[in-house]
Order: structure tokens, then C-alpha cells, then sequence
């Protein structure tokens, strides 16, 4: 999988590219991540990507030359590849990600990040994306931090990268619930004993107990999910 990022700040995922999964996919050759200076496509001898917005207003825009000047060298030239590469605009604005989005991005063959900042980026922007993502609503400085999250959540799919592709199946949301409690040496610390049943060796009832608290755990914490679910 082919990842293109278009950024103001690229120092900022210096540190989460170089660690844990994201290396291990990029050593492996699983994924290629590229990370761009969107200032390099900027055309004044200030490297000028952002501006104050029309009509007046606090903060600065993202101006739309830079994105888009990006976008033509980026993207694949042919015709025939061209719907292969999927643009996403990271933004409170957009579609709010869950995994089932995750799943559906983690499908693609190519992507490219744009991380929105300041207080938004200019209007045409939204033109040149094929998808708007926001991962919650709530309002963060950058569009850096939820671009780190979105490739985190869809680089671990990409089977090969985690190297036991059944623990996927077995995580939060991936069935509809959340996580079955998980439990490690020692058995019993401080009075706190792990349940029987997991050390029984009985793989059927142990298969039981786990669907079972994590159904109670769902309802409990988050009985949204059954809802949905229906």
C-alpha cells in the first residue's frame, strides 16, 4: 500500500513512522509511506501555504494552489490508475471513522493525506478530495494528529503487518462488540484471581466465556454499539 501525506508540519511524524507497527509495515515492505512538505509546492520565495481567509476572520486558511499543484504530481498520470488513488482530507467536517471505514480504507491500493490546520483549509480543497474524515467531534489544532490515527488504524489491516492476522479478529469492533477481557501471568495478584475458565484448557468454554463477557462487557460500556448492530 502506497501512502502519500501532505503536511505543514512533516517533523511530526518523524517519531510515529520510525516506531512499533508503522516501521515494522514499512521494513517489511508491506507499506510505503511518503511524507510531504506541502510548502514545497508553494510558488513565492516565502513558501507561503496558508493566507487569511476572505471576508476577514481569526487564524489562517490552507490555500488551495499548493494542494493542488501537489496533487498533479502525486497522483498517477494514466487514466487507467487514476481511481486507484484515493484523496482524503483529514477534517472535524468529514465522516466520522469507525472500523468499518477503517476496513474500507485499509482496501485501497494508494492513498493521499491531506492534513487540514489553523481554521480550515480554503473550500476548493474539499473539491479535490474523494473523502472527508473526522475521528470525533471534537476540534484539534492540526490535521496531523487524526492523519497518525487514520494511517495507524489502516496500516495494521494490511495483512502481514501484525504477522498473526487472526488476532484481528478478535479485537474491539471487530464483531460488533468490544474486546473480551484479556488476562497474563501471574494468576492471582493482590487477591485479583484470572477467571477458571481460561486456565482450564477447555478452548470451547473458554471461546464461551470470552463471547459472552464480551457481550456484557458491550452492553455495559457501550450499549450504542448493540443498538447499531440491531
Amino acid at each position: 500500500m502506497r501512502i502519500d501525506i501532505l503536511t505543514l508540519f512533516p517533523g511530526m511524524f518523524e517519531n510515529v513512522l520510525g516506531e512499533s507497527i508503522l516501521k515494522r509495515a514499512q521494513a517489511k515492505g508491506l507499506a510505503e509511506i511518503r511524507v510531504h512538505d506541502l510548502r514545497d509546492w508553494t510558488s513565492d520565495k516565502h513558501r507561503t501555504a496558508d493566507d487569511k481567509p476572505f471576508g476577514g476572520g481569526a487564524g489562517m486558511v490552507i490555500k488551495v494552489e499548493p494542494v493542488w499543484r501537489a496533487l498533479q504530481e502525486l497522483r498517477p498520470k494514466t487514466e487507467d490508475r487514476r481511481p486507484k488513488t484515493e484523496v482524503i482530507l483529514l477534517t472535524p467536517q468529514g465522516k466520522r471513522l469507525d472500523q468499518k471505514l477503517v476496513k474500507v480504507v485499509a482496501r485501497k491500493k494508494r492513498i493521499i493525506l491531506i492534513c487540514g490546520h489553523y481554521e480550515g483549509v480554503d473550500e476548493r480543497i474539499r473539491e479535490l478530495a474523494d473523502e472527508e474524515i473526522s475521528i470525533g467531534d471534537y476540534v484539534l489544532t492540526c490535521g496531523e494528529l487524526p492523519a497518525m490515527v487514520l494511517l495507524d488504524s489502516v496500516v495494521r489491516l494490511i495483512p502481514g503487518v501484525l504477522g498473526d492476522d487472526e488476532s484481528i479478529k478478535f479485537e474491539s469492533f471487530e464483531d460488533g462488540m468490544l474486546e473480551y477481557p484479556q488476562y497474563t501471568r501471574p494468576a492471582e495478584f493482590m487477591g485479583s484471581a484470572v477467571p477458571e475458565v481460561l486456565i482450564s484448557g477447555d478452548h470451547k468454554k473458554i471461546e464461551e466465556w470470552r463471547r459472552a463477557a464480551a457481550l456484557k462487557r458491550t452492553r455495559r460500556r457501550r450499549p450504542d454499539i448493540l443498538k447499531r448492530k440491531g
